[in-house]
């Protein structure tokens, strides 16, 4: 009995030495965060924002390197068939939790083949009108919209995008029907707002700024749950008549599933501390992004809950990726 005893202590022992050593010996190369986006947009910022933070801290380098392509389904399968030993991390957003139900087969398991490390920052989206419609709440929106079905169009960034999914979800829990009108990007639907084309979008507010403060578009909610610095006096959906309603666009990093706990723990505690690094911060929140950070629990537990919250609204739409 005792025998025994001693082996089953000898081998939990030699089990927190694994761990240990892993711990210890993390990374023992360099690191990649695989962005699923062309260069230069707002996740390949965050990316090399973060990475050179975490880059100085982890004692190797991180490199960032771009996989766009079939909505963010190239660059999240390379993470998925890279090695399971840490050093490979996806920045991913929405995309990840709206793809598996607007594609009918994806090459990869979005909760089996990865392992959630932080979310970084969340960024609100904000609807604007055209001055010329004569609504200043989302109320007096709502009952424009209403009592003229099918006349007026929301525009955003789509399809099945994250701001074209938010704008379904809005019009759901509104009842409202609108003429969808998809744009190429959230600047070009904003012009076209400026310009008199379409009556409302849905997009980021670095995005429609511009013609918010020149006076060509109109602010009249964000989809936070709290108000935004940049729009202080804009009132929240969930303030203003929507309780609870949250269509943020986020980002965050998984690794390759199957990955050492030890490693995942160490990665989120470097991000999460470049997150709160005054010149990060400041260089966030000046695009409209908005310092998270949580354990890997926690993320794991949003992922969940945003892909069945877009699952259903995407269902109820009938969005589909040909």
């Amino acid at each position: 009995m005792k025998m025994w005893l001693r082996l089953a202590l000898l081998f939990v022992s030699s089990l927190f030495c694994v761990a240990a050593a892993t711990a210890q010996g993390f990374p023992s190369k360099p690191v990649r965060i695989v962005v699923p986006f062309p260069p230069g947009g707002t996740a390949d910022v965050l990316a090399r924002l973060v990475g050179q933070k975490m880059s100085d801290a982890l004692g190797q380098q991180v490199l960032i390197e771009n996989r766009p392509g079939g909505g963010t389904v190239i660059g999240t399968e390379v993470v998925a068939r890279a090695p399971a030993d840490g050093h490979t991390m996806l920045l991913m957003a929405n995309s990840f939790t709206i793809n598996p139900a607007v594609h009918a087969k994806l090459p990869y398991d979005p909760l089996k083949d990865f392992a959630p490390v932080t979310m970084l920052v969340k960024s609100p989206q904000v609807l604007v009108v055209n001055p010329s419609l004569p609504v200043k709440s989302l109320a007096e929106f709502g009952a424009l919209v209403k009592s003229q079905p099918g006349k007026y169009s929301l525009a955003t960034v789509g399809p099945a995008t994250t701001q074209h999914i938010a704008s379904e979800l809005l019009k759901s829990v509104m009842k409202l029907q609108m003429i969808y009108v998809p744009y190429p990007g959230g600047a070009p639907a904003a012009a076209a707002l400026a310009g008199g084309h379409v009556d409302a979008v849905l997009a980021n507010y670095s995005e429609v700024a511009q013609h918010v403060l020149s006076g060509k578009a109109r602010a009249i909610a964000v989809t936070s749950l709290e108000r935004t610095d940049t729009l202080k006096d804009v009132p929240t959906v969930s303030e203003s008549g929507f309780p609870g309603f949250e269509a943020t666009a986020w980002f965050g990093l998984v690794v390759t599933g199957g990955s050492p706990p030890a490693a995942v723990a160490r990665l989120n505690a470097e991000a999460n501390k470049a997150l709160k690094l005054p010149d990060v911060r400041e260089k966030l929140i000046a695009q409209g992004m908005y310092p998270v950070g949580t354990t890997p629990g926690e993320f794991d537990a949003h992922i969940r809950s945003e892909m069945a919250k877009y699952g259903k609204v995407i269902k109820e739409s009938g969005i589909k990726v040909e």
